[in-house]
């Protein structure tokens, strides 16, 4: 299957910066896309980028992974900013979904 344009040039950017996306030196493990209803999860442990569905059952195995792999606070606090920056995009919803699946641990 053939990347899109942005999936290249999220590719490219990673590569760019050392294998990381990085915003004001910060790594960046999710990129929204189609008002939160997609994501771009960009898993430092693999090296690989997924784009998924905030409502599948993929998306939560992807979060899981990297939350097990001991970046679960830094996934957290993106999703908090993600909320605040665009709160009509149901992130509210997405992290509840994690949390009620276990992935950053217990809650």
């Amino acid at each position: 299957m053939a990347q899109s344009k942005t999936a290249r040039a999220s590719v490219r950017a990673g590569q760019a910066s050392g294998g990381a996306l990085s915003v004001l030196g910060e790594y960046k493990y999710l990129i929204p896309l189609n008002g939160g209803k997609n994501v771009y999860v960009r898993n430092l442990l693999t090296g690989k980028t997924s784009r998924v569905r905030t409502d599948s059952d993929k998306f939560v195995e992807e979060i899981k992974s990297l939350a097990d792999g001991g970046h679960g606070v830094k996934i957290k606090a993106e999703l908090d900013v993600l909320q605040t920056s665009f709160p009509d995009h149901g992130w509210d919803v997405t992290t509840k979904r994690l949390v009620d699946a276990g992935v950053f641990g217990e809650s």
